[in-house]
């Protein structure tokens, strides 16, 4: 939806450009925590599933909802604080003045998408992911109609610009969130009388188990994202036409996360998935699965990127200017891909074992203790520019690579792995 958003604003320049970038990256800097709380659905609902104990699944659910609605009003406020401040970050003039209502407006849209997550998390959880996709899909579909009415102005709409994005991605994701409800009911019908009959409510014990498993997959998604988020905000402290090539390539190399991010996400399940059957060999052989197709699949991309640079910056804008920075950001990024699907892949196997806490850790160390330092250092006293933030931020992304996939490797030698099927913090739940 991202890439969509920045297409569809291409045509109003690169300040546009780098305003939605700006905007929509800060915003998902934020609401991504929340987002992330959910992530303990994917071991819990798995397990339980593994299991057998559909009620438990049906009770992780209840509390993924409790949990978001509790959760999107802070987002909301910790956004509209965010657009209070934003005269003071330096940032280009032109990107200042479309990013501000952009973040004003965007901030309406965290309630259904926290909602979204949690049912997606719910079905992933059951092996039910097609309703996912055509969620998605057809969510893109609803956002480029909307974006082309709202952006530009269509059937008596006035020319919104920016912000009009803004809304139709506030659009879109209502109709996500409407989308995955009604995939959940309809799984629920289609089970009969096989499905349990658990009436909703607040269980503290299960909502603080949920919570104590999420928060640090937050933290960690959290520090990943909000580290290219602020990646961002530096570039628009540049030009304009810098900060729309870190856009735009920003863009490509997300779309490209997608593969490994989904690969990680079906790990986390199926490792999960075999925890709960206590299952060890099934488990360490669907870790090994996906991170093997995580590796092979980023070489391929990486080399795409790195042959096809032009076509895929021309969908975006004709600049030259953008292009020839873009280009190189696109090296940069292909250099990178295996260890950036590497490292989500291996996040996802490692909390379909529980550990979300690693992960964590060594996104910190590797994001914002090594790769921003040297990143900004290149970029602003080396005089790199928003090539030294790449080149910066791509240490970062090895460092966390290998250290995950080497603690994968200990977790899952020998003998190891048996502590996983008997965890000893939820006993009475699993």
């Amino acid at each position: 939806m991202g890439l969509v958003d920045t297409v569809m604003v291409g045509r109003l320049g690169p300040a546009a450009i780098g305003a939605t970038g700006m905007g929509s990256g800060v915003f998902t800097a934020i609401v991504i925590f929340g987002m992330g709380l959910m992530l303990g659905l994917d071991s819990l609902v798995s397990r339980s599933s593994g299991a057998g104990r559909h009620d438990d699944c049906l009770r992780w659910l209840h509390q993924g909802v409790v949990l978001a609605l509790g959760v999107a009003p802070v987002v909301m406020l910790v956004t509209w604080a965010v657009f209070l401040t934003i005269d003071g970050w330096g940032l280009n003039a032109e990107i200042r003045g479309m990013a501000g209502p952009y973040l004003r407006v965007i901030a309406f849209s965290a309630p259904p998408l926290l909602l979204y997550a949690t049912f997606r998390r719910y079905l992933q959880g059951l092996h039910v992911v097609r309703p996912i996709m055509y969620a998605l899909v057809s969510a893109n579909l609803v956002n480029a109609a909307a974006n082309a009415i709202l952006i530009y102005g269509r059937f008596g709409v006035p020319a919104l610009g920016v912000t009009g994005s803004a809304w139709a991605t506030c659009i879109a994701r209502v109709y996500m969130a409407a989308f995955l409800y009604a995939a959940v009911r309809r799984e629920h019908r289609r089970r009969g009388d096989a499905h349990p009959n658990v009436p909703f409510a607040v269980e503290w014990a299960r909502l603080r188990t949920l919570i104590a498993l999420g928060l640090p997959a937050a933290s960690q998604i959290t520090v990943e994202v909000g580290v290219f988020a602020l990646a961002t905000a530096l570039a628009a402290r540049l030009d304009t036409v810098s900060s729309a090539s870190h856009q735009i390539a920003l863009n490509i190399a997300s779309v490209v996360f997608m593969v490994p991010l989904g690969l990680a996400s079906a790990g986390a399940v199926r490792v999960g998935h075999a925890i709960g059957a206590r299952d060890g060999l099934r488990a360490r052989a669907a870790g090994w699965t996906a991170l093997g197709l995580g590796g092979a699949l980023m070489v391929g991309l990486g080399l795409g990127l790195f042959l096809l640079p032009g076509p895929l910056l021309r969908l975006f804008t004709a600049d030259a200017r953008v292009i020839e920075i873009g280009t190189r950001l696109l090296a940069i990024a292909a250099a990178f891909q295996l260890f950036d699907g590497t490292q989500a892949v291996a996040t996802g196997v490692l909390r379909g074992l529980g550990d979300t806490r690693t992960p964590m850790v060594m996104n910190v160390i590797g994001h914002w203790l090594l790769g921003l330092p040297v990143g900004y250092a290149l970029c602003f006293s080396r005089g790199w520019g928003v090539v030294g933030l790449w080149a910066g931020l791509s240490i970062g992304l090895v460092f966390c690579a290998v250290v995950l996939l080497a603690t994968w490797i200990v977790r899952t030698r020998g003998g190891t792995l048996s502590a996983d099927l008997h965890p000893p913090d939820m006993p009475e739940l699993l």
